[in-house]
């Protein structure tokens, strides 16, 4: 249970051993988006729609639970770090006991608000009512997914990535198992069609939750998740709060961010709203190593942090942002050489794989300067600035594309939608280096 090995093994090895179990993760995660939209798509276009428009508040939903689950592993990370392990023990508890509270919550207004929210972006019926199918049985796992994430985050605080791995390949493999036999009715299933996929996937995520639940009972972890940690303790709720709302804003921007840019895109062409759901469930699985790395370096930072290794903390980050920029300059050649076949896994149509492939080209040019807005903003996490993160977050998908968005199109028509990627991109960079470095200087006075 000794958590020393965060603070004593060399950096790149220590990096990379928390970062693979967790990139192999989160590649299983994005894949339960890809095979339920690649077997969707074998249903129709208009499903292939309908999930497409569903996709901001699933985004949202989960969102809301890795963002809490970020206060969770940041808090529970530097207790540990600073050798408080009732601290750690109670920010656990604490932690599980509200996220599951914030997925109840959410299971009942995200299926009030989703005929109305469906209505602003189709008037398509066959469209929305594919779409509230879905969305109806998706949304009532949403406790299931909090409580998952939330035990997520404490394995991965305490460095046990092996078991997030292996959670999620479970899920994963039930889930593809379960997407062809109860979408299309195979063997004993009837076919449910697109509901079949919500299914699938709700039935998935209990099984992840299950193998947490199972490794912490078998297997101890250095955290106790325990009744009598369950107590009105102000100082914890404002330091997890604190954390977790700014990586909740965080999370749940794209989901806004892709709701606006719906909004400009349905003037041009429902087409152009497919293709922008196509290109986030692409950059979902594009962004995944980025993404694990991240997920790898948040509790070596807190942990580091919390034990006042701050110069560890600063080879880290820089660690941490060559890798995710070689990374993301893989994505980006990626991106060019083999567009067809990736936009093609989602769409036969040729009009819409144009549009698609010239989309995933404008908008890689601006992948390799995101490595550096994902790594302050994934560091700050870390060292529990929520705040400063939030403002990164802030400017990569607000301030910054939103405006950039409407003008581009003007001038450029849909294809502007593209340019604003970019261009936002490269701003934010430089934005996020500043506030990175702003923030560096006051974690080392304190």
């Amino acid at each position: 249970m000794e958590q020393n090995f965060m603070k004593e093994k060399k950096v790149l090895p220590l990096v990379l051993s928390m970062s693979l179990p967790m990139i192999i993760s989160m590649a299983v995660n994005s894949l339960y988006n890809i095979v339920d939209s690649y077997f969707v798509a074998r249903l129709s276009e208009d499903a292939m729609t309908a999930l497409a428009l569903v996709f901001p508040i699933q985004n949202l939903i989960n969102a809301i639970a890795i963002g809490f689950g970020i206060g969770i592993n940041a808090s529970v990370a530097y207790y540990l770090g600073a050798d408080d392990r009732e601290k750690a023990d109670r920010a656990a508890t604490l932690g599980i006991f509200l996220n599951f509270v914030h997925g109840a919550v959410l299971t009942v207004l995200c299926i009030a608000v989703m005929p109305r929210f469906l209505r602003a972006f189709s008037p398509a019926e066959e469209v929305l009512h594919a779409a509230l199918i879905y969305s109806n049985r998706a949304f009532l796992f949403s406790a299931v997914i909090a409580l998952g994430l939330a035990y997520e985050k404490i394995f991965q605080a305490v460095g046990r990535m092996k078991v997030t791995m292996v959670s999620m390949m479970c899920g994963f493999i039930v889930n593809i198992v379960l997407d062809p036999l109860m979408i299309f009715g195979i063997g004993v299933f009837p076919a449910m069609g697109i509901a079949g996929a919500a299914w699938a996937t709700g039935i998935g995520q209990c099984v992840s939750l299950l193998i947490y639940m199972i490794c912490y009972r078998v297997r101890p972890i250095p955290v106790r998740i325990e009744r009598r940690h369950l107590c009105m303790d102000k100082q914890m709720f404002v330091k997890l709060y604190s954390i977790g709302i700014p990586a909740v804003l965080n999370m749940a921007l794209p989901s806004l961010l892709i709701s606006a840019l719906n909004g400009i895109l349905a003037a041009f062409s429902e087409k152009y709203v497919l293709v922008l759901g196509i290109y986030y469930k692409l950059q979902t699985f594009i962004y995944l190593t980025a993404n694990g790395i991240i997920q790898g370096i948040r509790p070596l930072v807190g942990y580091n942090f919390g034990a006042g290794e701050h110069g560890r903390v600063e080879e880290i980050f820089r660690t941490t942002l060559r890798l995710t920029a070689g990374i993301m300059a893989v994505g980006s050649i990626l991106s060019w050489a083999i567009p067809e076949r990736l936009i093609g896994l989602f769409t036969s149509n040729a009009e819409t794989m144009g549009i698609g492939v010239t989309a995933l080209h404008i908008i890689s040019l601006g992948f390799i300067t995101s490595a550096v807005s994902v790594s302050c903003s994934g560091a700050l996490e870390g060292l529990g600035k929520g705040r400063q993160s939030l403002y990164i977050s802030l400017a990569r998908y607000v301030a910054v594309i939103l405006p950039a968005a409407f003008i581009f199109s003007r001038f450029a028509g849909a294809d502007g939608v593209w340019y604003a990627f970019a261009f936002s991109e490269c701003v934010s960079a430089g934005a996020a280096y500043f506030i990175y470095r702003r923030s560096g200087l006051i974690f080392e006075a304190e």
